[in-house]
């Protein structure tokens, strides 16, 4: 089989602060032609709120139904082609056509092609069509369980998107609808992925095109060839940890005083930097606009129609959180894994390292409910407090909290 055309970014914080928030975008482009579909809003769409959750990697998880059977999946308008799990297919019966690999943040993957009767997101629905099939392992959103598919532009770009991160719920409407009023700013489809693309500012330097991603949980990600001349923060950069479909990858972290969308106004914006020829590099644009900017706001998305358009709810102004302590975490049932440990922190000066394991925060053991609280709790704490975490051999650490970055 010939190698697809595809560039895969699955990242995931796994650490559950938004400072350390995960990117991730998949464009494909199919060696066979795509399976006959049709789709149709139901006459009562704007009734149809579909609820959803943030994962502890800032990413809108939801429920749909695919063949009649209930699924989990992440709205992810840098998605041009949706996405189903491998473990999803075959538990219900999904025999997938081997498409050959794809080229993968940390190497290649596989890629199969599976055949739809029939899927439901909210007042839509669609007969016939296909699925692409991927492992979607859990770490894609920052969970101990996995997602079961990725909802992209091929199901949903034909339409404007109202997300109400405030209420925590999105509908599908007709394009050209304007259910509220909120700053616009231009928007156009990225050519052969037809994904919403515009301009962002940062000290005056435009930096075009830059992707609307809402299955990206970072704030504003660049391709480092454009960090030249980009006004941070006084503070040194820092490193974060995402993870890749292929595997781990590293970047580097900031913050900018006020970043621009057209006539849209940021204050305080998280600025991560791809590693040269990261991601966006591959894909050839200057980076991508994620939900921890996207979350500050009521957000309508209309590639169509041209436009974006944003209002600003209770989360508007609210600073941004970041890390104080420099230590990245994966939930693991009653444990905490390290799996990064930030440059220049806390964590790195006392010498923690990836793989340490924690089983307390303060006393409190870490639990399965609360474990996302737990973490992001003591990680984002004021500076100056000291936080005593049980390891799970038995000893005990304090780590006093600074800001570093």
């Amino acid at each position: 089989m010939p190698v697809l055309q595809i560039f895969t970014v699955l990242s995931s914080l796994l650490a559950a602060t938004p400072a350390l928030s995960p990117a991730r975008a998949v464009q494909s482009v199919f060696a066979t032609s795509p399976l006959p579909s049709d789709s149709v809003l139901a006459p009562d769409t704007e009734a149809r709120w579909v609820s959803f959750d943030l994962t502890p990697g800032n990413q809108i998880r939801f429920g749909m139904v695919v063949n009649g059977v209930p699924a989990t999946a992440i709205l992810d308008t840098g998605v041009s082609q949706s996405v189903l799990s491998e473990v999803y297919a075959a538990r219900h019966g999904l025999v997938a056509v081997d498409n050959g690999r794809a080229s993968a943040v940390g190497g290649s993957v596989a890629i199969g092609h599976v055949a739809i009767r029939s899927l439901a997101i909210g007042g839509l629905a669609r007969t016939g069509g296909g699925l692409s099939v991927v492992a979607l392992p859990a770490n894609a959103t920052g969970s101990a369980q996995p997602v079961d598919a990725l909802v992209g532009q091929d199901l949903i770009g034909t339409y404007a998107i109202d997300i109400d991160y405030e209420h925590k719920r999105f509908r599908l409407l007709a394009s050209g609808r304007l259910p509220f009023r909120g700053i616009a700013v231009p928007i156009a489809p990225m050519p052969a992925f037809g994904l919403a693309i515009t301009d962002v500012r940062l000290g005056g330097i435009r930096h075009r095109p830059m992707l609307i991603d809402t299955g990206d949980g970072a704030a504003i990600t660049l391709a480092r060839q454009r960090l030249m001349g980009v006004p941070l923060s006084d503070q040194p950069l820092t490193s974060t940890l995402a993870y890749g479909l292929g595997g781990p990858v590293v970047t580097d972290l900031g913050f900018a005083p006020a970043v621009s969308i057209g006539a849209l106004n940021v204050r305080d914006v998280e600025v991560r930097i791809e590693p040269p020829n990261g991601y966006s590099a591959t894909l050839g644009i200057a980076g991508r606009i994620g939900n921890a900017v996207l979350s500050r706001y009521r957000v309508l998305i209309d590639v169509p129609a041209g436009r974006a358009v944003f209002a600003p709810t209770s989360a508007t102004d609210k600073p941004s959180d970041r890390s104080t302590s420099g230590i990245q975490t994966a939930v693991e049932g009653r444990i905490l894994r390290v799996i990064h440990v930030m440059r220049g922190s806390p964590a790195e000066a006392a010498g923690w390292h990836a793989d340490d394991l924690i089983c307390s925060v303060d006393g409190s053991p870490i639990g399965q409910g609360d474990a996302q609280e737990t973490v992001s709790g003591w990680s984002i704490g004021a500076p100056g407090r000291t936080v005593t975490l049980g390891m799970c051999d038995g000893r005990q650490r304090d780590l006093t909290l600074r800001r570093f970055y």
